[in-house]
């Protein structure tokens, strides 16, 4: 097989930045420029949605909605459409991982292997689901019929993040769509042109025109006019806890629309000395937050390990390093990428100096890498002798910072993991089963790893406790944000 020149194919590249509204390409008044945080070029100009360009996407979003052109399709017609949307992602997947790859900065290999083939996958799990959910009877007495209907809430506002563009919109819009809805989507500015091609790709695999649209924007001129809209009847947001907070404040402004919001984190991954396969969690703590240069919500970015095998715990994640060295996103062999922009960038070295000025003891890293480049890079970066009210240990850097941490008691550790304002994800290894249950049990996050860290399916929930945000995305437990349920009650008369 002919290696792909990933850097020839992205200087033939042309891109579109415009809107998609109503099933076109649409310009809008204002536009800013897009530049990749692989080497600093200019990609193109991108719209730059306002309040009056997410008022004509509500209206498309809501006259689709109203006249049934999607809702009232059978579930049959909708999986199958669905199904045809997931095969357009994997045909045009090299096209995709390199959008997301210029986009944000992630390692092709990944973009190619992880990131087109989840979103896919996500779909047409969803697409298969349609017609597998049933509604209810319920034990009524014999004079009455009462039916249990799950119906689609309307016109659902999506504002997604940058980290994985193309998997946290296929997470949102997969379930909205396959329940009825009509979609608009506001992807991060900093990344959006994977979302506007799937609109595309969405629109020429028979997803009716307005059911799916996407406005580029900045927060506070498109995302928030989005999450204030009257015509909105359920917003569902991924991204920091502070602007989830304000998500929720405006659903209750507006219409108290619906709004799930799937927030921060700061994971903890526990590491106890009977743990059965040392090397396998020194490849997951390792990996787990490299992966993607740490900017993801449920990195494991405290690392408790007790005591009598942190030395060797220590060495062995020490000499897995260079393996992780920040390269040419756009060369198959690279492991770690590009951060998203120069705003992440300084803010992941402002944690780097934050934890110095703290006490904690640096092993490796710390240091912008490859500024020569004009892309965003920063060292894998190691601190030791961290304790748990350090800002590093506290707050979510979301960059290739891991905060490691001893401790000797389990019920201390406990203690410690728990001791945050978020509840994403934990860990725990150990080959004592019920010490494995025990700790899971006392974790207070949405899902607790057990000798293994982020092994993942689309079948299983994915969200958090406190303030990592509320409801769930994957699974059929996602199907119940978009939808209302109704209660049809019907007298009868006995035939007798």
């Amino acid at each position: 097989m002919t290696a792909i020149d990933w850097t020839a194919k992205a200087a033939a590249l042309r891109l579109d930045g415009r809107a998609f509204i109503d099933g076109t390409r649409t310009d809008t008044v204002q536009s800013f420029s897009k530049s990749s945080p692989v080497d600093g070029r200019f990609l193109c100009d991108v719209s730059r949605g306002q309040a009056v360009d997410i008022d004509r996407a509500v209206a498309a979003a809501r006259q689709a909605f109203e006249d049934g052109r999607w809702r009232r399709k059978s579930p049959a017609a909708r999986k199958m459409i669905l199904q045809a949307f997931a095969a357009k992602l994997l045909a045009h997947k090299e096209e995709l991982a390199l959008l997301e790859t210029l986009d944000m900065g992630k390692p092709i290999r990944y973009s190619q292997s992880v990131d087109v083939p989840s979103a896919a996958r996500c779909i047409q799990w969803y697409a298969e689901a349609i017609d597998k959910v049933y509604g209810e009877i319920a034990p009524t007495p014999e004079s009455a019929l009462a039916l249990i209907e799950q119906e689609p809430v309307g016109v659902v506002g999506v504002i997604v993040p940058w980290n994985y563009p193309m998997i946290m919109t296929a997470w949102k819009i997969a379930p909205a769509l396959a329940t009825g809805n009509s979609v608009v989507l506001k992807p991060s500015e900093k990344s959006p042109l994977t979302a506007l091609r799937m609109a595309e790709l969405a629109l020429d695999a028979g997803l009716p025109a307005g059911v799916f649209n996407v406005v580029p924007g900045f927060g506070p001129e498109a995302g928030s006019p989005l999450a204030l809209h009257m015509d909105v009847d359920c917003i569902a947001f991924t991204g920091s806890t502070k602007v989830g907070k304000q998500i929720h404040v405006m659903a209750g402004q507006s219409n108290l629309k619906r709004a799930w919001t799937e927030l921060g984190g700061k994971s903890p991954n526990i590491v106890f000395a009977d743990c059965p396969d040392l090397d396998r969690a020194v490849d997951a703590a390792v990996g787990s937050i490299f992966f993607n240069q740490g900017e993801s919500c449920n990195a494991p970015s405290r690392l408790f390990v007790e005591e009598s095998i942190k030395p060797l715990f220590l060495e062995k994640a020490l000499a897995r390093l260079p393996s992780y060295q920040p390269g040419n996103p756009l060369l198959p062999q690279t492991v770690m990428g590009a951060l998203v922009d120069n705003t992440q960038l300084s803010t992941v070295l402002r944690y780097i100096a934050q934890g110095k000025a703290d006490g904690a003891a640096l092993l490796a890293g710390g240091e912008q890498a490859m500024a020569e480049t004009g892309g965003y890079y920063v060292q894998p970066t190691v601190f030791d002798g961290v304790r748990n009210d350090m800002t590093i240990a506290r707050e979510e850097i979301f960059g290739p910072v891991l905060a490691v941490l001893g401790f000797t008691d389990a019920a201390e550790v406990v203690r410690q993991a728990n001791q945050s304002i978020y509840g994403l994800q934990a860990a725990v290894w150990t080959r004592d089963i019920n010490k494995a249950h025990g700790v899971a049990r006392a974790l207070r996050a949405g899902t607790v790893h057990v000798n293994q860290y982020d092994e993942d399916d689309i079948t299983v929930p994915f969200g958090g406790f406190k303030q990592s945000g509320v409801g769930r995305d994957k699974s059929l437990h996602a199907l119940h944000k978009y939808t209302e349920t109704k209660t049809t009650w019907i007298r009868l008369d006995s035939p007798f």
